[in-house]
């Protein structure tokens, strides 16, 4: 039976009407934290940082890990970004504050791997729309930053899926394992993310993951130069030799470069 033309036509205005909010809805979203992002790097007042938990995987044990995970699950990262701040003479004492604020149980928009530029430019928008919703539900402020820690159980042979940032809405996804033991690196994780929302750029060559020279080096004056005692944060590994890099145990071992530091506007003694 063929719909008449009247509730063929109510469709058509309904169906246009929900596209017009819609699209209204993000442009306010994305006016809303292109304002909020140009002045994140202000460095006049504290950036809040809450953190949503995730389970990346349907496995027991991170279940069992979520459960036990408190709100200053991640103190020491807050405590590194202020260390380092101070070293570089900024005013703030704590540039970051880092708050568990829940779990988000619904899952996150997927990117594919072989997403084009609109597939990531439509990720974007459905992480950025996320972000804003659970903003608005949140029962006290909202933070300036929202980061989603992707717990999963850690599998031999099987590195995590990279982790990522967007500078526009502040959002991060830092995939992480669930697992005591990996607290170092998860921090170290967390940190390089949280900088590459503020703009703050890799340091290290995508295709072999070395550090790049100066730049990704902690101290690239030393003599002599290799082996490097500490990792630049956003190149992430610390150079050996010419061949080798190891990874950091934890932000004891890691420094926020001067090139990185100017990135997300640190004052840079001269």
């Amino acid at each position: 039976m063929f719909d008449c033309p009247r509730r063929h036509g109510e469709r058509i205005v309904l169906k246009r009407l929900r596209i017009a909010v819609l699209l209204y809805l993000l442009l306010f979203v994305g006016a809303t934290q292109y304002f909020m992002g140009r002045h994140a790097t202000d460095w006049d007042a504290p950036l809040w940082v809450d953190v949503y938990l995730v389970a990346g995987d349907a496995h027991p044990a991170t279940r069992h890990y979520l459960d036990g995970v408190s709100r200053e699950e991640f103190a020491d990262v807050e405590e590194f970004l202020a260390s380092e701040g101070k070293r570089y003479g900024l005013a703030l004492t704590q540039p970051f504050k880092l708050r568990v604020v829940g779990e988000h149980r619904d899952g996150l928009p997927q990117l594919a791997a072989d997403a084009g530029f609109l597939g990531v430019a439509a990720w974007s928008l459905r992480m950025r729309w996320l972000a804003s919703r659970l903003q608005w539900a949140s029962a006290g402020p909202s933070g300036d930053i929202t980061a989603f820690a992707v717990f999963h159980q850690p599998a031999e042979g099987v590195p995590l899926d990279r982790s990522t940032a967007l500078h526009k809405g502040l959002i991060v996804v830092a995939n992480l394992f669930a697992d005591r033991g990996a607290t170092g690196t998860n921090e170290v994780v967390l940190a390089h993310e949280l900088l590459h929302a503020l703009r703050a750029s890799d340091k290290y060559s995508p295709a072999t993951n070395t550090p790049l020279y100066p730049d990704g080096y902690a101290n690239p004056e030393a003599r002599p130069l290799l082996p490097q005692t500490k990792a630049e944060l956003m190149a992430g590994r610390i150079p050996l030799d010419e061949d080798r890099s190891g990874m950091p145990s934890d932000l004891r071992d890691v420094v926020i470069g001067p090139a990185t530091a100017r990135e997300i506007g640190w004052p840079i003694r001269r």
